[in-house]
């Protein structure tokens, strides 16, 4: 039966068996040099187990697995029906392990218990289940040629994939990266976040059981000045794809440059303007979704609203509304169903968080809520939503991502003076609009220099839509929909002569 209440949650926590080791060719093995790392449950800083930190021996290992399993064919020479099969066997599977999911997920990150199951997981098995069912609806193409020749151009998997995931949404992150790689016939290797290995080694092994092949999928759990600079820098991997930090973006592009030249695709981060007018059709509403933008997820997302722009003509209102907002957004034990944000991954971030907020307050801006440590007893990393007015753009908490539940508000005259402010950062993940007038949210949104821009909402969109940014929030392709599998493929033109002596 489901756990309901924290008592429950706590007690079916207790009998969740985490994996350790590393994955390679189908089997379990402990690092080369038997070192292992502890990976801490940040809601009590209680360490939940040791797991097998991987190094370059380990990668080169898991590599050279990889690229047997791809140059033999045993995934890549399948038909796509079957490896679409197998990607929703796997979909099958995580559902019905989902509450073993659910429990590593919320131990491992402190994602609250309500929603690492209906968000996270679910997430999960809609991606894979998605593209499993795409894998045999691609088709080639002709090109438009003379009647004397015919052009073929086909979309081939580029070999082997190295996945670098970040630890906010390991589960979802994961799928939005194996999913479409898999489905395209490549091989990988996996780096999890140090910070949140445990999903991602329970879900591999279900991928074993969902039936693809041994080898094909491989993790290997570590840091990323060494496990993962070891796969950005591996000569026998063709592309890597990472999410996380612009800092460590920017390192894969110069592993690539040292290595093979592979190709990289990396989303990097964000300081999303969450734009509100004076005439927002429901400004009560706007105001609600403040809260879901940046408090959500203990503020720990790429495109976390962390930059609020209001209308003057509105301005003490929203910023009145959102202060109050703070109420129902404290933190507290993950494993309560009635929590709606959980602790800081670890305590190095919280260091981040808390140093921002000093910075906020030493530059001027006005704290109107939040901006202390809290839930200090529990032995775990919590800070209270926290939210500035009167912010400058040209602040540190307004240009920097912060990572956290921590709220810039800052005030606009007009649609210039927004789209201004709302431009001047080096990211270009996100952006939303709130307002009834249909040509300003379409002028708008096209000036906005984001990948994706919201209108009259927050975060609602699909595995169907491509996901990724502009300037230093990404560069090398998408993830999500069709257009992700830009990443995996290579495309091939074979070009044959159907005129008379030859060439």
């Amino acid at each position: 039966m489901t756990p309901r209440t924290l008592e429950d949650w706590t007690l079916a926590a207790q009998s969740v068996t985490p994996r350790t080791n590393i994955l390679i060719n189908g089997e379990w093995r402990e690092a080369l040099t038997g070192e292992r790392f502890d990976t801490v449950n940040p809601a009590t800083g209680e360490t939940i187990t040791t797991v097998a930190s991987g190094q370059a021996d380990d990668i080169n290992d898991a590599v050279v697995s990889a690229r047997a399993a791809f140059e033999d064919g045993r995934w890549s020479g399948l038909a796509p029906r079957d490896r679409g099969q197998a990607l929703i066997r796997l979909a099958q599977l995580i559902d019905t392990h989902g509450e073993e999911l659910q429990l590593l997920e919320t131990l491992d990150v402190g994602k609250p218990v309500r929603y690492s199951r209906r968000v996270d997981v679910a997430q999960a098995v809609s991606t894979y289940e998605w593209y499993g069912e795409a894998a045999d609806k691609l088709y080639d193409e002709i090109a438009p040629t003379a009647p004397n020749a015919l052009g073929l151009i086909r979309r081939e998997p580029v070999g082997v994939v190295g996945a670098v995931t970040p630890w906010n949404f390991p589960l979802m992150i994961n799928s939005w990266k194996l999913a479409p790689a898999l489905m395209a016939g490549n091989s990988v290797v996996l780096k999890p976040a140090e910070q949140a290995p445990l999903s991602a080694l329970r879900v591999a092994e279900l991928a074993l059981e969902a039936g693809i092949p041994p080898g094909v999928l491989n993790v290997v759990p570590g840091y990323g000045e060494t496990a993962g600079r070891s796969l950005g820098l591996h000569p026998h991997v063709d592309a890597v794809t990472f999410t996380g930090s612009t800092e460590v973006g920017k390192l894969f592009l110069e592993y690539s440059a040292r290595s093979n030249m592979k190709r990289v695709s990396a989303e990097t981060g964000g300081k999303t303007p969450n734009i509100i007018f004076a005439d927002a059709p429901d400004l009560d509403f706007a105001i609600g979704a403040v809260g879901f933008s940046i408090f959500w997820n203990t503020g720990e997302m790429c495109i976390a609203g962390s930059r609020l722009l209001v209308q003057r003509d509105v301005y003490d209102r929203v910023t009145e509304g959102v202060a109050a907002l703070t109420g129902s957004w404290q933190p507290g034990n993950p494993l309560d169903p009635a929590t709606k944000a959980g602790p800081i991954v670890d305590a190095t971030q919280l260091d981040r968080v808390t140093r921002y907020i000093e910075s906020g307050i030493d530059q001027g801006a006005r704290l109107i809520a939040g901006g202390n440590t809290t839930l200090t007893d529990t032995g775990g990393y919590f800070v209270e939503p926290t939210v500035f007015a009167d912010v400058d753009n040209a602040m540190e908490i307004a240009q920097d991502e912060i990572f956290g539940p921590v709220l810039s508000i800052i005030p606009f005259d007009d649609d210039a003076d927004a789209l201004r402010i709302a431009n001047d950062t080096r990211y270009g993940l996100s952006a939303a609009i709130w307002t009834s007038n249909l040509a300003r949210a379409h002028t708008m949104s096209a000036a906005l220099k984001a990948g994706t821009v919201w209108v009259n909402n927050f975060d609602t969109s699909g595995i169907t839509a491509p996901f990724g940014g502009y300037k230093e929030s990404g560069f090398g392709g998408k993830d999500k929909s069709l257009h992700a599998l830009d990443k995996y493929t290579n495309l091939k033109t074979t070009w044959i002569n159907l005129g008379r002596g030859g060439v």
